[in-house]
């Protein structure tokens, strides 16, 4: 079994929702942690939940739109996940400074409400981080309490150790399949106790569906690259795997 840690859902994303979900069963990915990162998608996230028995949700807001957050807003997410338990996370939030870089401290302003609000709420966090995986190490190191998964995670090895002291685990998607990935070195030497499977499907479909529009069903064949680096079977990827996201998540009484 199997376990999408990173995956997003909707009507617009090329396949409908009712197959991507059966799809996604066929290849034995039996639950999908689905992200609702933007205002209008705060709702959204209850009504997916509620029509599908295998599937939960983090939600948050991405930090592609921080300069539309204003205060209310963060009364209006503490209320969602107060008010569904299949809402296991915050996110996915953090920084990008790759599309804005005119709007770094608002940025970081609502990356650290968010942060805020899982300590208080007790809640794993979806870090996203792109061009900005320093900043993003030294704000998370200002909240020792909150832990959870550096989405899509493809930087160096020492910023992999970095994370992991952190307690983050770090989540590998279709960018480690890539033929020109470096993805791979990193993961040859991170124990796999650290590591969660995700798609962050439409984007990023694996080798060697690359170019299509992801799915949760392609897990197993970021799951059996691992296995390849790793010299191990793929049951042991997706045992391990599934574990860590029980774990980080706390699915033990919800799966």
């Amino acid at each position: 079994m199997f376990i999408d840690t990173h995956t997003h859902i909707g009507n617009d994303f090329g396949t409908s929702p009712d197959l991507f979900v059966e799809n996604a069963k066929n290849a034995d990915v039996q639950y999908l942690i689905a992200s609702f990162c933007e205002k209008d998608d705060l709702l959204l996230s209850t009504k997916f939940v509620d029509k599908y028995k295998n599937l939960y949700a983090c939600v948050g807001y991405h930090p592609e739109v921080a300069n539309k957050i204003v205060d209310k807003d963060y009364e209006i997410l503490e209320d969602v996940i107060r008010k569904n338990p299949k809402i296991v996370a915050i996110g996915e939030i953090g920084l990008d400074y790759y599309w804005n870089k005119d709007n770094k401290e608002k940025q970081r302003e609502v990356f650290r409400k968010q942060l805020e609000l899982a300590e208080k709420l007790h809640l794993p966090v979806v870090i996203h981080s792109r061009d900005a995986i320093n900043e993003t190490y030294e704000i998370l190191r200002e909240f020792k309490e909150v832990k959870g998964v550096i989405h899509c995670f493809s930087g160096s090895l020492e910023m992999a150790k970095k994370f992991i002291d952190l307690g983050y685990y770090l989540g590998i998607g279709g960018v480690l399949t890539f033929k020109n990935s470096k993805l791979g070195g990193v993961i040859e030497e991170i124990p796999l106790t650290n590591l969660l499977l995700e798609t962050d499907s439409p984007y990023l479909a694996p080798e060697p569906v690359r170019g299509t529009t992801n799915e949760s069903k392609n897990i197993p064949y970021i799951a059996k690259k691992i296995a390849d680096i790793k010299q191990i079977p793929l049951e042991e990827v997706a045992e391990v795997t599934t574990r860590n996201a029980i774990q980080l998540f706390d699915l033990s009484n919800r799966l």
